[in-house]
């Protein structure tokens, strides 16, 4: 899906703004409340998590419907186009109404969704778009989850949503809200593929177009000087001596696709931002553009105080700024695709991507989060469908960029229950089939070990979360450390894959120091992450390290959790703890192209 712009042929409206939000009382769709302007609503931006926006639990905690409305004007220039209206995210399943009329639904809460609402809008007067977001989790969903319903001493339904992933469930409209308009004959997708053939660029191209099959495609350089040129639905052009895309030194070239009528006129043309770069996996090397490259920054989350997982491009630009000065060059998107607006930030400023679907919490037995009633998770849950939409829906939407490297299809499932590899093997060969240039990964937890796991075959590089040392070995690091090198090394001996730790961290309260290192100290999580690099620089198939996390972040009430998990290297409002010093030292001498000769 193409990310909306305004060029010389298309233009564009923004709906970002205040909304008028109210929670649904459970007969809003039967009362068709959608004919009609909302009645009771208060003022709720978009784009923004509704979660904490208000003083209420009510809002905070609602489990099911609530409505968003807005009004908007459409210019008669409009008239005989196709008008689309584009929502960039709703949270976790969104249905839309123009003037009344029922236009388009969606499941899936990270990835955007259209739709031509040319027939349902008014030239003469205002409009009405009127949204239904509905934040249930089950075991049909990704992530997956499950209602509690009981009652109160007055019979009152009480609703509470349970789930298997460790970070907030917030809701709402997380993403840009647009209208933008085209001919009736338009681009509708464009493929774009890159190889190096010695000293030569080669840019494969594919154009959907509707309408229309005549269609000019030019390639510009960063100076808009044209570089190559065809013509066609598909086919490859050459440029010599290309720039390449290099993490930490991005080049961006422009495709320009121009759709042509019958009359020879220009009715569509749509510029799509694209780098020159190849990806592969050999031996136990993770290459770019023929050169082995080491992994160096975090996961992280979308997420901060106030609005939640709503769209920051300021905060976007901060958490940019902040994995340069600690010396990161890249990061996971865990554990959901991020905004189109972050990767193309990503590709713009050289950060390298592990991209990765909502396919989190997958399975119903691990640690503090899951149900006492134990159960195999692939015999339980329902959502392989939603599964496979969710891996379309991200190759369709991030394909071109040059930053994503490698799709991680899920987070540490249940790889070492029955039924894994068959619940995995058809999304694995859907990955490759869609896109065969990127290799995958299912990341991996700690109870799926070299010998339970029944899904690691399934991947071209073992990602690994591992927290020994903190949930396991609790203050006897000495002790971990052993544990894990004996671990990668088992991985290794089975394998023969390139190693990635994904995830590593200790929870730690900034402020908190000690002069002996006691867990949740900032002194603990610098000797913690020392434990981890010192095993993981011995070893020379290991390609990767992504500490967990970023920054502070917000998760469900529980025990476990004290106003979120504090595994950030920074606070959720960036500051950075010792940890994120620590990192600065280590990460900036480190090469992206690297050996393990290099480490000092």
């Amino acid at each position: 899906m193409l990310y909306p712009q305004s060029n010389t042929k298309r233009e564009l409206i923004e709906l970002n703004g205040i909304w008028g939000f109210k929670l649904d009382d459970g007969t809003g769709v039967t009362n068709r409340v959608y004919e009609q302007q909302l009645q009771g609503t208060i003022p709720m931006p978009v784009p923004a998590s509704y979660n904490d926006l208000v003083e209420d639990a009510r809002v905070r905690d609602h489990v099911g419907d609530v409505w968003y409305e807005r009004e908007f004007y459409v210019s008669e220039t409009w008239i005989g186009k196709r008008i689309v209206l584009r929502f960039g995210s709703v949270t976790h399943y969104g249905k839309v109404w123009v003037n009344g009329q029922e236009v388009m639904e969606h499941h899936g809460g990270y990835t955007p969704f259209e739709a031509d609402i040319a027939p349902f809008v008014n030239f003469d007067r205002k409009n009405r778009v009127t949204v239904l977001v509905n934040n249930v989790l089950d075991y049909t969903t990704v992530p997956i989850g499950e209602v509690n319903v009981r009652r109160d001493a007055a019979g009152n339904e009480i609703r509470k949503q349970d789930y298997f992933h460790d970070f907030f469930n917030y809701s709402g409209i997380h993403r840009p809200v647009r209208i933008y308009t085209t001919a009736q004959q338009y681009v509708n997708d464009i493929t774009i593929r890159t190889d190096l053939r010695g000293q030569t660029g080669v840019v494969y191209y594919e154009v959907e177009t509707e309408g229309s099959t005549n269609v000019k495609v030019t390639i510009l350089d960063e100076q808009e000087n044209v570089v190559a040129e065809s013509s066609g639905l598909h086919g490859d052009m050459k440029i010599e001596n290309p720039t390449l895309w290099e993490p930490g030194a991005a080049y961006l070239y422009t495709l320009r696709v121009e759709v042509i009528s019958n009359d020879g006129s220009v009715v569509d043309t749509y510029h799509e931002l694209f780098g020159i770069r190849t990806v592969k996996v050999e031996g136990k090397e993770f290459l770019i553009n023929g050169k082995p490259f080491y992994f160096k920054g975090f996961g992280k989350h979308e997420d901060a105080e106030v609005h939640g997982k709503g769209l920051d491009e300021a905060l976007n630009i901060k958490d940019f700024s902040l994995m340069k000065w600690i010396g990161a060059n890249s990061f996971r998107t865990s554990h959901y695709p991020y905004s189109e607006e972050i990767m193309r930030l990503a590709d713009r400023e050289g950060i390298v991507v592990v991209d990765e679907v909502a396919a989190v919490g997958l399975h119903l037995s691990l640690g503090a989060y899951a149900s006492s009633n134990k159960r195999n998770t692939w015999q339980t849950i329902q959502c392989q469908e939603s599964h496979q939409l969710a891996i379309k829906e991200l190759i369709k939407r991030d394909k071109n960029h040059a930053c994503v490297v490698m799709w991680a299809i899920a987070n540490e499932p249940a790889g070492e229950e029955e039924g894994a590899y068959e619940y995995f093997k058809p999304l694995a060969d859907l990955t490759r089939k869609l896109d065969p240039t990127r290799p995958i990964t299912i990341v991996n937890y700690f109870a799926a070990s070299p010998t339970t796991c029944k899904i690691h075959s399934l991947s071209d590089v073992l990602c690994l979360n591992r927290y020994v040392g903190w949930y396991a070995f609790g203050n006897d690091l000495e002790m971990a450390g052993r544990v894990l090198h004996q671990e990668l090394l088992a991985w290794w001996n089975l394998t023969a894959k390139p190693v990635f730790l994904t995830e590593f961290g200790a929870d730690t309260i900034q402020g908190l120091t000690s002069t002996v290192p006691l867990m949740w100290s900032e002194e603990y999580q610098c000797d913690f992450l020392q434990t981890y690099h010192q095993v993981m620089d011995k070893l020379d198939f290991v390609v990767g390290e992504h500490v967990w996390n970023f920054a502070d972040f917000a998760t469900k009430q529980g025990i476990v959790r004290v106003d979120g998990n504090k595994k950030g290297v920074f606070t959720r409002d960036r500051r950075p703890k010792k940890a994120a010093h620590f990192l600065r030292e280590r990460y900036r001498n480190i090469k992206d192209y690297y050996y393990k000769t290099e480490v000092n």
